[in-house]
């Protein structure tokens, strides 16, 4: 029984939840989630309450989901890293451990928060949102020294902290925000950043914020940069919709098992090797190096998480609006940061992985060893070792968590609007290119406004 547990993966323990959110049953799906006594772990507080965030947020009951998204931003501040947790995963496997979130769904609390906020007409509170964008993003640079080829910041959280400083008539900043964002693209040749390509939206929001700022010198640069020449265009009577579609799944966590042997290089090192010899893991061993016999860790399974990718329903949407045709450009890819942000860290996971094992190895031959030493079997010796054997084998569990109920991809279009009724068309299209309409009515005040729509299955 211990050993099945142990197999379930966590999308497998919460099945029920996930199904309802697919199916668009919040109701049922906020009841699967606080009757889940694995999400309701204390290790996995971080994940119920950013699931519960999210489901109260596809609920509409903004006031609600801040109440969680807040106690989920609070244990972050506070940290959620402790030399008890650690001893946890060296002792047993991550997945025991606290969960700490991905660095990506650390962005993502601020995207929803910030849209609660909106949508309670708080705009100061989302402007703070929009100023701990700025915080998220100097906190992650800090942890990769920003580094180029680490996810060290995300385009996407500052094109809406642009959004919302535009929001507040704060163009100064909103100009700011976009242009560290484009910079974050042009850093590649090809202005992509995980996934997604340089939204034209974004150059124009870049170009078009620097001249009402008098920047006409860097708008210019960022014209000659981006290849366009931007025409300015009028503003319209009711103001503008910027409109989000937030469309499938996140991927989910499987867990895959991995083959290593320990081998002794010509000075003496050890270093772990698959069976392939493609993967070479140096094993840091604080024990005396020479005592270890490599022929008694002759094979470790590694359990590693891997992602895998859900396919979305719905593979293209259009939107127009009082008539006119807006086209959806896509500002983020889940799927994609989960898999490259996953692949950055696998060789530091693998490592702590391969080490603990190599441990667990060590112990267990050296107590069977003992316990033939003098010729006779020393039975209470030779139990333990295999004890620790059966230990090693039952406790070795990936950790398949993540926020799964987050979109595997986020669009999003800039939208005139006139004053008073705006009927929204979003039309949605499947993989067999059946059509699917659904009608939205917007109220143009002359304010920026926000609107976001998810299809989740």
């Amino acid at each position: 029984m211990l050993f099945l547990s142990a197999c379930s993966t966590y999308n497998q323990s919460v099945a029920p939840y996930y199904k309802n959110v697919s199916a668009g049953n919040y109701p049922q799906a906020e009841k699967e989630l606080d009757k889940n006594s694995l999400i309701q772990a204390p290790r996995n507080k971080l994940l119920y309450l950013m699931e519960k965030g999210r489901i109260c947020h596809l609920k509409g009951e903004y006031e609600n989901s801040n109440t969680y998204f807040n106690q989920a931003d609070q244990l972050l501040d506070e940290g959620l890293t402790s030399a008890s947790d650690a001893a946890v995963g060296v002792l047993l496997n991550s997945a025991s451990q606290k969960y700490k979130g991905e660095d990506f769904e650390k962005f993502m609390i601020h995207y929803y928060k910030a849209l609660n906020y909106l949508y309670l007409n708080k705009t100061e509170d989302a402007i703070v949102e929009a100023r701990r964008i700025t915080l998220q993003a100097q906190e992650q640079g800090d942890k990769f020294n920003n580094k180029d080829n680490r996810y060290s910041n995300d385009a996407f959280a500052l094109t809406l902290q642009g959004m919302l400083y535009e929001s507040n008539n704060d163009v100064n900043n909103a100009f700011i925000s976009y242009r560290n964002a484009a910079e974050i693209y042009l850093k590649n040749p090809d202005k992509t950043y995980y996934g997604t390509t340089m939204p034209v939206e974004l150059e124009e929001d870049v170009i078009r914020t620097a001249k009402l700022n008098g920047f006409t010198t860097e708008a210019d640069q960022f014209e000659t940069t981006f290849g366009i020449k931007y025409e300015p265009v009028t503003p319209s009577d009711g103001g503008e919709l910027i409109f989000f579609w937030e469309n499938g799944l996140a991927p989910v966590k499987t867990q895959v098992d991995l083959f290593f042997s320990l081998i002794r290089n010509s000075n003496g090192d050890l270093f772990f090797t698959d069976a392939a010899g493609g993967i070479v893991v140096p094993f840091n061993y604080d024990g005396d190096r020479n005592r270890v016999n490599t022929k008694s860790v002759e094979s470790l399974r590694v359990a590693f998480p891997k992602y895998v990718a859900q396919t979305p329903y719905y593979s293209s949407a259009s939107i127009s609006v009082n008539n006119q045709d807006v086209p959806l450009v896509k500002a983020e890819d889940i799927n994609e940061l989960a898999f490259k942000t996953l692949q950055q860290r696998a060789l530091k996971e693998m490592s702590g992985i391969l080490s603990r094992l190599a441990v667990k190895k060590i112990a267990e031959y050296s107590l069977r060893a003992a316990a033939k030493s003098d010729g006779k079997t020393n039975g209470l010796l030779e139990g333990l070792g295999y004890g620790i054997q059966l230990y090693s084998l039952l406790s070795e569990k990936a950790d398949t968590r993540n926020w799964q109920s987050l979109p595997a991809y986020i669009s999003y279009a800039r939208v005139p609007l006139q004053k008073g009724d705006n009927q929204v068309r979003i039309t949605l299209k499947n993989a067999q290119g059946v059509a699917e309409t659904k009608t939205i009515t917007i109220q143009g005040n002359g304010r920026l406004q926000f609107y976001n729509y998810a299809t989740l299955r």
